[in-house]
């Protein structure tokens, strides 16, 4: 603790101990108490106290809840545990109604339990717990009455302490009071129904993760299995996907696991009588047969459940871990069945089965976690049959008018995940055959979405177009179907779409359909070339006059994009481009603009300095690395398009991302002139001055007057006079450190009660 601090404290802790002088501003105490935390965590907690005695009082104000905001009291309370302080308040704390006391009083109790066995029971890993400090004998004993009790918020409490303990502390210990515990925590089971199962659920996966505890043999593996057996199905989900991630785990036990996990989807193809393979695959998991009846008895329990079963799958089916063989066709087949029950083109056959169809029919919900998880089965293979069905039901989707306008941008991911893990047809990467029948039968779909009333379906299409332009926009099958479409012209169309979101990804759509060539309108198919220069003239137009910052910051990502890969337009007049754009950017109101603008001018001197870049395939010009030259001629392309002028007033800006990208650009630059050793002659001295006193001018806030041409002398010898490292030294800090600094904190809070002279009051 710094002495200006030290000094500060003990009037601090006056005036908090005198009630005649409350502190109104509980902010201002909560990040003292965290600040308390920081140092306490940095330093040994017994030489702070011992240097800072006040601290004691400051504690015993602080633990009043009737004095202070939940949340100061929760920090609080966090800084007492860390202080191995007031070890008995959380047993009148911790069933306090404020959920950031509780949580609180809770970690308290674990930090104290560490505190006070880290001595005794780490000397001697056999030591029971009889055999323990007083005070960690007393915290066990109120574990265990409150696991005994009959209320079921003290028994969450003493289950989320134990989660707390075996998440953080993996000392010998932790295996002693493990067995001493889980007879009692085994016992919960026995209730009907079981109390805290969310927290229990959390205890025992905690205990499984613990490298103490699942590497011993303390019947944890059995807890884990007649758990799974007394849950609710609901309840027992997150525990099973838990089960399934662990590194290490009992075969038996994740077969048991994965059962639990697969049992509403089990009962999905079970009573819409799908095919026999299907359903054996599953109930060949080891789980015990369940009816629809009982697993999905209302449309809440239903909707709920295939939610949560999907959403754990689609977590699972990525993972190493995951069980072998993955169930791939069952999967895939399941997932099209709850799809055509939401659309309502399933056609159940059973009892069972029309009560799933009205629970399902029309569920956005379950629309929405199916075509997720529909997309995460893209990474494996299926049957072909399977597949088909599975672009049958997206085109069902990404057709229908009763499709919401979430569920779209959900189908339009899917089937773009399924189009791009298709195979692709031997010697070339063009779609295979089926999914190109696939497309020529959605793309005369897309100009209807491109058209659609709803402005989110109009921007899902455009992003799934943008999307298909960027994988297959060289292939000539996709090409072929595109220009035989409207997709285009519309596209071009919602360039000027109320929404600017849409403008935005039109934006996009439009810099790759460029990009690619296939911008071709009837007027003039020979000259495509003089029918693009209008889209450059019309972004340029965006960029420079729409209210809204999205479509801007498409265009320059657009631009960087172009400039970078050659694009003919660019490449006809690159300095030109460079100096409209920078110019149009530096007067951006929105910094994401101006930072990329800085991006577009790291492209550009890259490329004037010769560094390599990568290129487009379909550029008409692609970039050609400039011819090796003096460094003098070389920076004055860069000198000619003002991007020092912009490169130094980003410098100065109010917003530090784009001060810091320019920083890096400067500090790029300099690197590369470091070998320079051009002449400095007597004249460019006053120009040098003229130039470092502007941008001091600039720096101060005054950045009216421009710096206009430079000479490459006069920019290298600026560079080399600025402290860049310092600079970005600078913005790499916390903008407000001076203000959220202890001793400003400090101040502000003596200064609310009157404790500070008038000059003695820190500003902030």
């Amino acid at each position: 603790m710094d002495p200006e601090c030290s000094q500060l404290l003990p009037a601090l802790c006056s005036v908090l101990a005198d009630p005649r002088q409350p502190v109104a501003d509980d902010t201002c105490l909560e990040k003292l108490l965290d600040w308390f935390k920081t140092i306490t965590e940095a330093g040994s907690s017994l030489l702070l106290l011992q240097e800072n005695p006040c601290l004691l009082g400051l504690l015993c104000h602080v633990l009043k809840p009737q004095d202070l905001s939940p949340r100061v009291l929760a920090f609080s309370l966090r800084l007492a545990g860390m202080l191995a302080a007031q070890e008995d308040c959380f047993q009148y704390l911790q069933g306090d109604s404020s959920l950031f006391v509780a949580s609180a009083a809770g970690q308290l109790l674990v930090h104290v339990l560490g505190l006070s066995l880290q001595g005794p029971a780490e000397g001697h890993p056999g030591l029971q717990t009889g055999d323990w400090p007083v005070c960690a004998q007393k915290i066990v004993s109120h574990i265990e009455e409150s696991l005994r009790s009959a209320a079921t918020p003290q028994i969450t409490q003493a289950l989320n302490v134990l989660t707390t303990t075996f998440g953080h502390c993996h000392n010998p210990w932790t295996q002693v009071l493990w067995v001493r515990l889980s007879p009692l925590v085994a016992s919960l089971l026995e209730k009907d129904p079981v109390p805290a199962a969310h927290s229990l659920v959390d205890l025992l996966l905690s205990v499984a993760r613990s490298p103490v505890l699942s590497s011993s043999s303390c019947g944890l593996w059995e807890t884990l299995a007649q758990t799974l057996s007394h849950l609710s199905p609901t309840q027992a989900g997150p525990l099973a996907l838990g089960i399934l991630k662990l590194q290490e785990c009992p075969q038996a036990l994740r077969a048991q696991a994965f059962a639990v996990l697969l049992q509403p989807l089990t009962c999905v193809l079970e009573a819409t009588a799908q095919a026999p393979g299907l359903l054996d695959s599953l109930d060949g998991t080891g789980g015990a047969s369940v009816t629809v009846d009982t697993l999905l008895p209302s449309k809440a329990a239903c909707v709920g459940l295939l939610c949560r079963t999907l959403a754990h799958l689609e977590l699972l089916q990525p993972l190493p871990q995951r069980p072998s063989p993955w169930p791939q066709a069952p999967l895939l087949g399941a997932t099209v069945t709850i799809l055509r029950l939401c659309s309502g083109s399933a056609t159940p056959t059973s009892d069972a089965g029309g009560h799933l169809c009205a629970f399902l029919v029309g569920c956005v919900r379950v629309q929405r976690a199916a075509l997720d998880f529909l997309g995460t089965l893209s990474q494996g293979t299926g049957p072909r049959e399977l597949v088909t069905q599975v672009f049958a039901v997206l085109l069902e989707y990404l057709t229908s008018p009763d499709s919401s306008p979430t569920v779209l941008k959900k189908a339009f991911q899917a089937t773009f995940r399924w189009l791009q893990s298709s195979p692709e047809t031997p010697g070339c990467s063009d779609l295979d055959p089926h999914a190109q029948l696939f497309l020529r039968e959605l793309l005369p779909v897309l100009p209807k979405r491109l058209c659609s009333p709803c402005w989110e379906v109009r921007d899902s299409g455009l992003e799934f177009l943008t999307q298909m332009i960027g994988r297959w926009g060289g292939q000539a099958g996709f090409r072929r179907a595109l220009l035989a479409s409207e997709v285009p012209e519309l596209t071009e169309q919602l360039l000027r779409d109320p929404e600017s979101y849409v403008r935005a990804s039109a934006v996009a759509a439009m810099g790759q359909l460029s990009s690619q060539g296939l911008r071709v309108t009837p007027a003039s198919p020979e000259h495509p070339g003089g029918q693009q220069k209008s889209l450059l003239a019309e972004l340029l137009h965006i960029l420079s006059t729409d209210s809204e910052g999205f479509p801007r910051r498409a265009v320059m990502h657009v631009f960087t994009r172009w400039l970078r890969d050659g694009h003919a337009d660019v490449a006809g007049d690159t300095e030109r481009f460079v100096a409209r754009v920078l110019q149009v950017a530096s007067q951006d109101l929105d910094w994401e603009v101006r930072a990329q603008g800085l991006e577009l001018a790291l492209v550009f001197l890259e490329q004037t300095l010769g560094r390599p870049s990568s290129h487009c395939p379909y550029a008409v010009t692609p970039p050609v690395a400039a011819p090796p030259s003096p460094l003098a001629q070389a920076l004055r392309p860069l000198c000619r398009v003002q991007l020092f002028e912009f490169a130094f007033r980003a410098l100065f800006d109010c917003d530090r991302p784009v001060a810091q990208k320019s920083c890096d650009l400067l500090l790029f630059l300099r690197a590369q002139t470091a070998s320079y050793s051009g002449p400095q002659g007597s004249g460019s001295v006053p120009e040098v001055a003229s130039v470092e006193a502007a941008l001091q001018r600039w720096q101060a806030g005054d950045q009216g007057q421009p710096l206009g041409y430079l000479e490459p002398e006069v920019v290298v010898a600026v560079l080399r006079s600025m402290d860049l490292e310092g600079l970005r030294g600078a913005l790499a800090e916390s903008s407000d450190r001076v203000e959220k600094s202890p001793q400003s904190l400090l101040q502000d809070m003596l200064a609310t009660v009157g404790a500070l002279g008038e000059d003695e009051a820190d500003c902030y």
